[in-house]
């Protein structure tokens, strides 16, 4: 089964032996970030520094004349990425006999919002979320189009990974995040993601909605979870709180809107790809969840792309969907592997096995660039026993 492990250019650039190191664990390719959001990361064996502060949403190379005289456009990296950190990084890495794709996140950017906040998701409270780019705004699904593009085909990649390319909504975990104090399960998390942006109000009034009473049923609906309810999850929560017809009309807005921006997305950097060039999508089988992996329908996904990454660190369930509805797919299955960030290096082989068995055809490892001496012996192991 094919490894692959996540990577930024600042876990190699400057390092002589990270190419090596990395290709030492066993895997065959690397998905290096030429896009990302802002973060803060850890580097425990780069000779000059220990901490990179990415201060906001960059791209990682240098942008082209497509953005020129436009309002929305990708931002330089500052210190911690400067001119093409992603060449620099994937010239190292090809150098040590490893496949270099693409690691492209779109619609999550903080810094969009901050100084365009009309792009903005807008909830039924009428807050915005500036880390979440409404998709269904003509202005930015151009804006995300064209950076799925540029981002994923750089010189020498054979691929990439399209990673938030759907719905984001108030999941963000940034900024020392301070919204778990009420539990929230997949309903209460839908309806906080239900848009109220000039373009979504247009889009529910298609679907037989008045806006300002949605925006109303939502805010009733979630004040019993408010008040310590149990969220009850899934989408017959959704359909209790808010009534089933009007959460049909609400999924059918949203699932088409998304469905077209990923076929349009895909569609571009195919047209503008070398031939053989895999295009994959971080997904998650339930189309109405959003997030970095936003829902999907696995058949008309599996149509559009060569595959999908799909998150496993709750273990390996999502991947049968995949599985099911297209045998020559690629179905990557996402293990996290940083043992104090929640990962389980040390069952990777029992996990690689269950997830093969469901359908797995590739594995993802997050992250070799984050990951501890130890964590990595352990990924080392677990990859010479396939």
């Amino acid at each position: 089964m094919k490894a692959s492990t996540f990577v930024y250019p600042w876990d190699v650039n400057g390092d002589p032996e990270a190419a090596t190191r990395i290709a030492g664990l066993g895997v065959q390719q690397v998905t290096l970030a030429a896009a990302y959001h802002s973060t803060r990361a850890l580097t425990p064996r780069h000779p000059r520094h220990r901490i990179v502060t990415a201060e906001h949403a960059s791209v990682l190379y240098p942008t082209d004349a497509r953005w020129e005289g436009r309002a929305l456009r990708p931002y330089a990296a500052g210190d911690w990425a400067r001119g093409d950190a992603f060449g620099e990084a994937a010239a190292q890495l090809s150098e040590a006999g490893l496949e270099v794709h693409t690691w492209v996140v779109l619609a999550h950017n903080s810094r969009l919002g901050a100084e365009h906040p009309d792009t903005s998701v807008v909830n039924a409270y009428g807050d915005r979320y500036p880390w979440a780019p409404c998709i269904a705004q003509p202005a930015t699904r151009a804006y995300l189009i064209d950076l799925a593009v540029e981002a994923a085909l750089r010189p020498g990649a054979a691929g990439t990974e399209l990673e938030s390319l759907g719905w984001y909504g108030l999941q963000h975990l940034h900024a020392h995040d301070k919204t778990g104090g009420v539990p929230l399960g997949d309903a209460g998390m839908y309806l906080m993601a239900l848009c109220f942006c000039g373009t979504c109000r247009e889009g529910y009034g298609e679907q037989g909605l008045d806006a300002d009473s949605l925006a109303a049923a939502v805010r009733a609906a979630l004040q019993p979870l408010w008040q310590g309810a149990p969220d009850d999850g899934r989408w017959a929560g959704v359909e209790k709180l808010l009534g089933a017809g009007t959460a049909a009309a609400t999924r059918a807005w949203r699932d088409e809107t998304g469905r077209t921006l990923q076929e349009t997305a895909v569609r571009a950097v195919r047209a503008a790809a070398p031939e053989g060039f895999q295009i994959l999508l971080h997904a998650d089988p339930v189309t109405y969840h959003v997030g970095a992996n936003p829902g999907v329908d696995p058949e008309h996904i599996l149509s559009v792309a060569d595959g999908v990454v799909v998150p496993c660190a709750g273990g390996p369930d999502l991947l049968t969907p995949f599985a099911e509805a297209r045998e020559d797919a690629v179905i990557a299955a996402n293990f996290p592997v940083v043992s104090q960030m929640g990962g389980s290096p040390g069952t990777l082989a029992a996990d690689v096995a269950r997830a093969r068995e469901l359908g797995a055809t590739e594995m993802r490892l997050y992250h070799a660039g984050l990951a501890s001496d130890g964590d990595l012996d352990a990924i080392r192991e677990a990859l010479a026993g396939r």
